[in-house]
């Protein structure tokens, strides 16, 4: 992996992280904020959205620094061993959770008149897509097996060749 590409992905990493720690810091408490005038129109209390809220934040950050793991084993060249499984299987794990996140705010949302049931929809939409990424990773933890599995056959092959000659 090409130390520019490293560089302008940690930077994207950063920067991201960055504000994830602002969203829960300031913009969670302002939303609030908001939420407590319109408690009368939600179908639950404004605290069980805040909680979904800064729980996908969470979950947001465990991806973000995994990747970050992620992209150091590579830079390394140690991505294709067994220790990268850690991370990845840590990344499906928030991801799902994610889902399930996304999912429980479309749940909260629909009772009342404050939604529309469209937008409801297009929530469950979204967990559905995020749950796609989670199986992404799935298949992508696969392709990491495969990787290792003939990574540890090459380098058995390499070792019975250098006890051949």
């Amino acid at each position: 992996m090409g130390r520019l590409t490293v560089l302008a992905l940690r930077a994207v990493l950063v920067a991201l992280l960055a504000g994830s720690v602002f969203t829960q810091a300031v913009m969670v408490p302002l939303l609030g904020a908001d939420l407590d005038g319109a408690e009368a129109d939600l179908g639950y209390p404004p605290a069980a959205y805040l909680t979904i809220i800064v729980l996908g934040v969470v979950a947001a950050q465990v991806v973000l620094v995994c990747v970050w793991r992620l992209v150091t084993m590579a830079r390394r060249g140690t991505v294709f061993s067994h220790a990268a499984f850690r991370y990845v299987d840590t990344v499906i794990g928030a991801f799902a959770a994610a889902a399930l996140l996304v999912f429980a705010f479309a749940v909260t949302l629909a009772p009342g008149e404050a939604v529309a049931p469209g937008v409801v929809l297009l929530v469950c939409g979204i967990s559905l897509a995020v749950l796609g990424v989670a199986l992404i990773v799935l298949v992508l933890r696969a392709l990491l097996a495969q990787a290792v599995a003939r990574d540890v056959e090459a380098a058995r092959m390499e070792a019975e060749l250098d006890g051949v000659i």
